[in-house]
């Protein structure tokens, strides 16, 4: 078993302040507004579990583009569990385990999805 440590320290160093992300004062304004509009997690919600939203996530990383930062069909509304454990393993996999009601993955990226059906 190989454990590894990561200095959080140096990463968040090379990634920049959220402020140099675009995370400044026109981003909470907006954040205020769009959580005022949408306060449910999307993702709860469509478990039928209601959890109100405090995190406005975008839904495709942006990776410092700013059309696709401010782009508002590339916004939704999570709660933080969601958006810090569920989404951030979805991102790093590069696929959803969410599995629908049929038994399937949904996401058309799983690994299953790609697999012939008989």
């Amino acid at each position: 078993m190989v454990i590894v440590t990561r200095n959080w320290k140096e990463i968040d160093r090379k990634r920049g302040s959220s402020r140099e992300r675009g995370y400044d004062n026109r981003w909470r304004k907006y954040r205020k507004e769009f959580l005022a509009a949408n306060p449910l997690c999307v993702k709860c919600k469509a478990k039928g579990i209601i959890a109100s939203a405090n995190v406005v996530d975008h839904i495709e990383p942006h990776k410092g583009c700013n059309k696709l930062f401010w782009d508002t069909d590339n916004h939704q509304a999570l709660c933080s569990p969601c958006h810090n454990s569920t989404k951030q393993a979805d991102e790093k996999r590069g696929y959803s385990n969410e599995i629908g009601s049929d038994g399937w993955p949904v996401d058309g990226s799983h690994p299953f999805n790609k697999s012939k059906r008989f």
